[in-house]
């Protein structure tokens, strides 16, 4: 793994740069113009710098990606648990929710390269700690951990999605499927949709449904 690697080989030049330099510029660049963007040879030219030059320090792409995934876990704050573990572990869940909104490239990676880096390793430390009394098994509070960024991340996916065209679309052809009354379950369940619910409300009524299933 990335991190149990010498940030650079014992001998050669000095290092000029950092991975944590190279790591923000990065998630910079895929911040402004999304992961697709991101090449070693695009990064070296926004560092000014040659791509082979950055191979002394990240071997892969995929070395890189998993920099950029630990490194927003940095923008956590974590406090000291409050002894309500389910309000400990939805606050950690809109943190995250906010982060990937930050970084709108986040939420793919999350759920189809997930990774554990010294930043998440911190994380899940913490959610440990809040979990400390729970009788739940520690494999259950794995899962937990699991189920706690995934669905966040499918979340915030979703409501990245919403604003598209397409999601339009599929939304008016749903409405127009109850209304055609051919599908009477997808028109009770149109009807029954409350609207004045916000996405804030579904986000944490969700995930703490999940959590309690998962924990027992």
């Amino acid at each position: 793994m990335i991190w149990l690697r010498p940030e650079q080989a014992p001998v050669g030049r000095p290092a000029e740069r950092s991975r944590r330099e190279i790591t923000a510029a990065a998630v910079e660049l895929a911040d402004r113009e999304g992961l697709d963007a991101v090449s070693m040879r695009r990064l070296a030219a926004t560092l000014g710098t040659g791509a082979a030059s950055l191979y002394r320090y990240v071997a892969t792409r995929d070395d890189l990606l998993d920099l950029m995934t630990d490194s927003t876990a940095r923008e956590y704050r974590l406090s000291a648990p409050s002894g309500d573990w389910q309000a400990d572990l939805l606050e950690i869940a809109h943190q995250a929710r906010q982060i990937m909104r930050r970084h709108p490239w986040l939420p793919v990676l999350v759920v189809t390269r997930p990774v554990l880096g010294p930043h998440g390793i911190d994380l899940l430390e913490h959610l440990l700690d809040v979990l400390a009394d729970h009788p739940a098994d520690p494999a259950h509070k794995l899962e937990a951990f699991a189920v706690l960024n995934a669905l966040t991340a499918l979340f915030v996916q979703n409501e990245l999605a919403a604003s598209d065209p397409s999601s339009q679309r599929r939304s008016s052809y749903l409405r127009h499927v109850a209304a055609a009354g051919t599908h009477p379950r997808i028109a009770a369940m149109v009807a029954a949709a409350q609207p004045e619910h916000t996405s804030h409300d579904r986000f944490a009524t969700v995930l703490a449904r999940a959590l309690t299933g998962v924990l027992g």
